[in-house]
């Protein structure tokens, strides 16, 4: 058996509910990570949604002894755009929960896997047939494209809103479809999951980032495990050397995939459940506390960054 199957053979014994490894015991007993993967909000930033000083300086030393690192998060493209000035090192941002890179420092999206808009446009109508009552909307490399009645976030921009978004799918846009999203108001949340996962089937992978009743449907084939294996492939990383940080449901998929995985301490029951360690609260700097005790550990034992 193979390194990375061995893994995942443990991973699936575990994910019983057993009692998680203390994370300073997980980073002693680990060589130095070659990536840190790391979701953002509720994760790597604060309460504020801000990075703190430390977890940045961290970062850079991170980077500084040689490793890689890489943001994997469900915001949009355009919800990066205010990122761009916390110069987090490496600046690569796997978007969308992975259907687009995104350079952090330029908001360029180098790479898309989007949904065939034909096939997007089917998926609305039979979620708005299931759900009369629901708001849908789009991510696209550029923008989000709603019905009038969705509600947008004027913090990061209102939308273009349409009556028609069927149609407007239907017709071909020139830019790639990432993201399709649900907000049904006055359905019960676990409700909607339920029935929304029968609607989609195999048309879409459904993902929970921790907005209470909002769908969030990606491409069959694009989650966060599918990204990071990809972004990894492309230099030549091991799943085994790889550390994975995150606190909701759609982290799962890395964390299936990445040779160590750490909920903080604010995460999902769900995600402490299959976590192999649960690092300290997202507040406490808990991304930073973990990959700061690897930096210390592989400076006084001297360890080299395997590749």
């Amino acid at each position: 058996m193979g390194d990375d199957a061995a893994m995942r053979e443990d991973k699936a014994m575990r994910a019983d509910g057993a009692v998680r490894e203390d994370w300073a015991r997980a980073v002693a007993a680990r060589p130095f990570p070659r990536v840190v993967a790391t979701d953002l909000d509720g994760t790597l930033l604060n309460a504020a949604g801000a990075i703190s000083p430390r977890t940045a300086q961290v970062l850079e030393s991170y980077v500084a002894a040689g490793g890689l690192y890489v943001l994997v998060t469900a915001r949009p493209p355009r919800w990066l755009r205010g990122l761009a000035r916390l110069r987090v090192p490496g600046g690569v941002v796997l978007a969308c929960n992975g259907a687009f890179v995104v350079d952090l420092a330029g908001g360029v999206v180098r790479e898309s896997h989007a949904f065939d808009p034909a096939e997007a446009a089917e998926l609305v109508a039979a979620l708005r047939a299931a759900f009369p009552q629901m708001r849908l909307a789009v991510e696209t490399s550029r923008r989000m494209v709603r019905d009038t009645a969705f509600e947008a976030d004027p913090q990061y921009d209102p939308g273009t809103p349409t009556d028609a978004l069927e149609s407007w799918l239907a017709a071909g846009p020139d830019e790639p479809v990432g993201k399709v999203l649900g907000r049904g108001p006055g359905i019960d949340a676990n409700s909607l999951y339920e029935v929304a996962a029968g609607v989609v089937g195999t048309r879409a992978h459904l993902a929970y980032s921790g907005a209470v009743g909002l769908l969030e449907l990606t491409p069959p084939h694009v989650n966060k495990a599918e990204a990071l294996e990809r972004w990894c492939d492309e230099r030549a990383v091991a799943a085994q050397d790889v550390w994975a940080f995150g606190d909701m449901p759609n982290d799962l998929p890395m964390f299936s995939w990445a040779g160590t995985s750490y909920a903080v301490a604010n995460a999902h029951p769900d995600v402490l459940a299959a976590a192999d360690a649960v690092a300290p609260h997202h507040d406490d700097d808990g991304v930073a506390a973990v990959v700061a005790a690897a930096i210390e550990r592989w400076r006084s034992r001297g360890e080299a960054v395997d590749g």
